[in-house]
């Protein structure tokens, strides 16, 4: 999910219910309350309605539904549809969609709203709702908290007969996403068909088998599909880190393939595979693709505090100015508009390109990836060495529920007083060649500590000196 400031969290044995200020995400199965089942579904996609009707009272509405392929999808898919017409509002459903896919149908398609059925880059097991407002974009914490308000109401109210909503189109938007992202002025397809690229994509079995390959086959590039068959059967964890990526890595090398393209299960990260079977790095997407833009358009960029400084670093080298947000997408889109950012995202391979629209968008990063290779008549490896090699340290540190946690990171700030600090989203402390981030979590009394320097060893070493320094403040 993105954004999250209230979240509740219930567990029975594997089961999780997780509500959020941006939807609800679960696994299949087991008790209401405690878990994603049908009369969950109902409850959240109707207090989805009841907000959307609070701010536009009278007139027919519609609402924009699409999913990934999970193997739950259609029966959710099926609940929420139902539940929205049943609330009086017309229904757009795309059917298996990308969550780009959707968020740029609500904008096409003018609508009021749109529901995601996706549960991103978690297992099989889990599904969610990810609710968006009238502009293709998520929603903010205080609608997203109106609505969690609403759905423990008990005072819903549904239309008569001749109110209910109505199925107003059934058809997919891949190929519409896919002419808008060809669309685009800095994507030059002639180019790109013109180097005869051969790729490899791993979709995961999900909804990007079916959009990258046509996205692929529009820019005249051979197409190895591993992975493409959207039946929702996961073929390994589907998060695209490199650990998950080792099929791709290898069948890249085996074809000869000139690169490899993993996304997620809703097509909103893009992780990507050097033609000598390394890793880009999912945090260095986004930095080649704001490179390619800041070459053609200069401006500024936008990635949240937890993301690499190499984005910072090629900002400045193109003459344009770097601003962080609090980690969630819901966070990066709002400063990215405070900015006037060109480009914009996230470390995890997420890709905001305003031009097209506000979201992350694997095709649109897949499409100007290509278009910067080929213009630069390069390799894959050969790009990535042009960029400023950092290391990211992921870890995290238990204290017990005594512990004041916001007394912590408040002690560990004055600690720290003599370097520069952002506080918007926990505690980030930027040194003269590395930084460390500090963010808690909302459900358990856990520090998470993310680090980053020039090499693997100085970015542990910086986390562990943090570490040492939390243990001491915190009396553990």
């Amino acid at each position: 999910m993105h954004q999250i400031s209230q979240r509740n969290s219930t567990k029975l044995n594997d089961m999780t219910l997780i509500k959020s200020i941006s939807g609800i995400r679960g696994t299949i199965g087991g008790k209401p309350g405690e878990n994603l089942t049908p009369q969950d579904i109902v409850k959240f996609t109707t207090a989805y309605c009841r907000w959307l009707r609070g701010r536009n009272p009278a007139g027919r509405m519609t609402v924009v539904i699409g999913r990934d392929a999970r193997i739950s999808g259609e029966m959710v898919s099926d609940i929420v549809e139902g539940t929205v017409l049943g609330c009086g509002i017309d229904v757009v459903n795309l059917g298996l969609a990308t969550t780009p896919g959707v968020e740029m149908a609500v904008i096409t398609r003018r609508a009021h709203g749109g529901i995601i059925i996706t549960a991103s880059h978690n297992p099989r097991q889990w599904n969610a709702l990810k609710l968006l407002d009238g502009h293709g974009e998520f929603l903010d914490a205080e609608d997203g908290r109106r609505i969690l308000e609403l759905a423990d109401s008990t005072d819903t109210d549904y239309p008569g007969v001749d109110e209910i909503g109505r199925v107003i189109d059934r058809s997919p938007y891949d190929d519409e996403h896919v002419r808008a992202v060809l669309a685009l002025p800095l994507v030059e397809a002639e180019a790109v068909r013109a180097r005869g690229f051969r790729v490899v994509v791993d979709a995961v079995n999900s909804v990007g088998g079916i959009a990258i390959p046509k996205l692929l086959e529009a820019m005249g590039v051979e197409t190895v599909g591993i992975y493409t068959t959207p039946d929702g059967d996961f073929p390994h964890n589907p998060e695209p880190l490199p650990e998950n990526l080792r099929e791709l890595s290898e069948t890249v090398v085996r074809e000869g393939a000139d690169l490899g393209i993993a996304v997620d299960p809703d097509v909103d990260r893009l992780a990507l595979v050097c033609e000598d079977g390394t890793m880009f790095g999912e945090e260095y997407t986004l930095v080649a693709v704001a490179d390619y833009v800041l070459s053609r358009t200069p401006g500024n960029t936008v990635s949240n505090l937890s993301s690499t400084r190499a984005l910072r670093d090629v900002t400045e080298l193109r003459g344009g100015c770097y601003a962080a947000s609090a980690v969630g997408e819901v966070n990066v889109v709002a400063k990215m508009k405070e900015t006037g950012a060109v480009i914009g995202g996230e470390g995890n391979g997420g890709i905001i390109y305003p031009a097209l629209h506000y979201g992350r968008d694997a095709l649109v990063g897949v499409a100007l990836f290509l278009t910067q290779l080929a213009g630069r008549g390069i390799k894959a490896s050969e790009l990535r060495a042009t960029y400023p090699d950092y290391h990211i340290s992921k870890n995290k540190i238990e204290l017990t529920p005594s512990i004041d946690v916001d007394d912590v990171l408040a002690r560990v700030k004055e600690a720290y007083a003599g370097h520069e600090i952002n506080d918007i989203d926990g505690v980030k402390i930027d040194f003269p060649a590395e930084w460390v981030h500090l963010r808690k979590s909302n459900t358990e009394p856990i520090i998470r500590i993310y680090s980053e320097s020039r090499d693997a060893e100085s970015a542990d070493r910086l986390a562990g000196e943090v570490i040492g320094r939390i243990r001491e403040i915190a009396g553990i």
